[in-house]
C-alpha cells in the first residue's frame, strides 16, 4: 500500500498511522501518551506535541484533516490550525531539522513494516 495516498483506507490502517506519528512523537519530546491523548489542551508541552503528531499524520502519511481530527478526538479545522502552527515552525534550522528526522524514520517504519506484512522480508 503506498501510505502517502490513504484516501479509501480501512480507518484501522489510519488509525494505526496515527497512533505511530504519536508515539514518535512522545519519545522524542518526552511528553507521555496520557498527556498527548487528554480530552484537555493540556499544557504547552503537551499541545505542541499533539500539533506535532497531527501534522506528522497528515504530512507524512497524507491522512486527511477529517481523518486526523478523528484519530486524535478533535475537529478538522483544529487539525489545520495545528499543521498551519508546525509549518510555521519550519523556519527554525533546528526544528525543520527534527521534523525531517521524524517524518522520514516514520516513513522508513512503515515501509519496513508493509514489506514484512506482505512477506517480502524474508530470512
Amino acid at each position: 500500500m503506498n501510505i502517502r495516498h490513504l484516501d479509501g483506507a480501512d480507518p484501522l490502517d489510519c488509525a494505526a498511522l496515527a497512533r505511530l506519528a504519536e508515539i514518535a512523537v512522545a519519545a522524542t519530546s518526552h511528553v507521555s501518551i496520557g498527556a498527548l491523548r487528554a480530552r484537555h489542551r493540556g499544557g504547552a508541552p503537551a499541545a505542541r506535541a499533539r500539533q506535532t503528531a497531527m501534522y506528522l499524520a497528515h504530512v507524512a502519511f497524507g491522512l486527511t484533516f477529517t481523518r486526523v481530527g478523528i484519530c486524535f478526538g478533535r475537529d478538522r479545522t483544529t487539525v489545520r490550525h495545528a499543521c498551519a502552527l508546525i509549518e510555521d515552525r519550519r523556519d527554525d534550522p533546528r526544528q525543520e531539522f527534527a521534523l525531517t528526522a521524524l517524518e522520514a524514520s516514520l516513513l522508513a517504519l512503515t515501509g519496513s513494516l508493509a514489506a514484512v506484512t506482505h512477506g517480502e522480508c524474508r530470512s
